[in-house]
């Protein structure tokens, strides 16, 4: 089960920029029992706009690695779409701030569905981030989000308590991401 499981990490426009990230990427998976598959490596569109070719060609370095790269926080910056042509994300991770308000607000839903069907037509996976209600788990599902992730899924836990989880889970033959 433990080669199912991935790891994402979110990366600071400050660390991205920093001359030695590619190589502090490689050296971290080089020490850890982590294929290069699993790590996805979470960047907001603030990363690609302070020099948008640099960061382009950084980010194809690192899927050419085998790393994944997800657009964190999508639709709060300015050229989301042109990113998204310009780079073959492997997801695109929708921001709190219109799940917060599925229920009570029309434009919130069609955004919603306006970034799935995105996603679904790029061939992108598309998670929810900050699902806290049972309602608002059961809009983006019907619609079709790929991934969700908030506190009605879990709350944040220790590396201990992830390790217990998983071991409590060996015996389950499916697990969904």
């Amino acid at each position: 089960m433990a080669e199912r499981i991935s790891v994402a990490v979110n990366v600071s426009p400050a660390q991205f920029k920093s001359a030695n990230f590619l190589r502090v990427v490689r050296d971290a998976l080089g020490k850890a029992p982590l294929a290069a598959c699993r790590l996805e490596l979470e960047i907001t569109e603030l990363v690609l706009m302070q020099d948008n070719d640099a960061a382009l060609a950084l980010l194809h370095q690192l899927k050419d690695i085998g790393v994944r790269i997800a657009m964190d926080d999508f639709g709060t910056g300015y050229s989301s779409l042109s990113f998204l042509r310009s780079f073959p994300f492997d997801k695109i991770k929708i921001d709190e701030s219109f799940i917060r308000d599925l229920s009570k607000e029309q434009d919130s839903l069609a955004i919603l569905r306006a970034v799935v069907g995105l996603g679904r037509g790029l061939c992108i996976a598309t998670t929810a981030e900050g699902i806290e209600t049972d309602d608002q788990l059961e809009i983006v599902t019907t619609e079709g989000c790929t991934e969700g992730q908030g506190f009605l899924l879990s709350r944040p836990k220790s590396a201990t308590e992830i390790s217990d989880l998983f071991n409590s889970l060996s015996g389950v033959s499916e697990l969904v991401a």
